[in-house]
């Protein structure tokens, strides 16, 4: 079962190594492009260590992280709107690179690497506190609310991560377009978080509770 999962997620691990590449790299026209090879190590390796982590101490996370099937309606059009952005972000990318449009210092790739790479920290901490985080929304069978650690700071920490995670690929590729195109993921994320939210408040006891105890989504004192 485990040799099984270990399989699964390798695939996906592999397809979107070749994907993101040929997202930045068939645009660029070229391979001699430091940014996005900074992008590519900084996203993928972090990645592959988590995920055996994960087969190793937690496979059914590991498990449910893989799962992308949404059940809900809303959350199909959020995955697509957000498909959609991450297209259009790394295309004109590889394209800024090509022609240099807005040529960013490397000092700035730089420096949104090393806030990736601290966020990935967060990520990995909200990992471990909630055994519940699926990529899906959904009550699953047993789930309890988490209120302590990050959890007692703002509601959707996983979804904090992934905004600063997001925001700062296309500086670590140093394309001010693709950054214009990701700030689109504030909104998409709204709609994301307030469909959750009506599903938890729906299906998982004590998250009214919850609400009233922890009043921020997301930014503390922000949203």
């Amino acid at each position: 079962m485990r040799r099984e999962l270990f399989v699964n997620a390798m695939l996906r691990f592999c397809c979107g190594v070749v994907l993101l590449g040929l997202l930045l790299f068939l645009p660029a026209g070229t391979f001699d492009w430091w940014q996005g090879w900074l992008l590519m190590g900084v996203l993928f390796a972090p990645m592959f260590f988590a995920g055996l982590m994960m087969l190793w101490k937690s496979p059914e996370l590991l498990r449910r992280r893989l799962n992308a099937r949404e059940a809900e309606g809303a959350q199909r059009r959020v995955i697509a709107s957000s498909g959609l952005m991450f297209l259009t972000a790394f295309v004109l990318a590889g394209l800024n690179r090509r022609f240099g449009w807005i040529v960013l210092p490397g000092a700035v790739s730089w420096v949104a690497a090393a806030v990736f790479m601290l966020d990935y920290l967060l990520y990995a901490e909200v990992l471990r506190e909630n055994v519940w985080l699926s990529r899906t929304v959904e009550v699953q069978d047993g789930q309890k609310v988490v209120d302590t650690g990050f959890y007692g700071v703002v509601r959707h920490p996983m979804y904090l991560s992934t905004l600063l995670l997001f925001l700062s690929m296309p500086l670590i590729l140093g394309s001010i377009p693709s950054l214009i195109v990701m700030l689109l993921y504030p909104i998409i994320l709204r709609r994301r978080i307030l469909n959750e939210e009506a599903v938890l408040l729906k299906g998982l006891e004590g998250y009214a509770d919850y609400m009233k105890k922890v009043r921020y989504r997301v930014i503390p004192r922000i949203w």
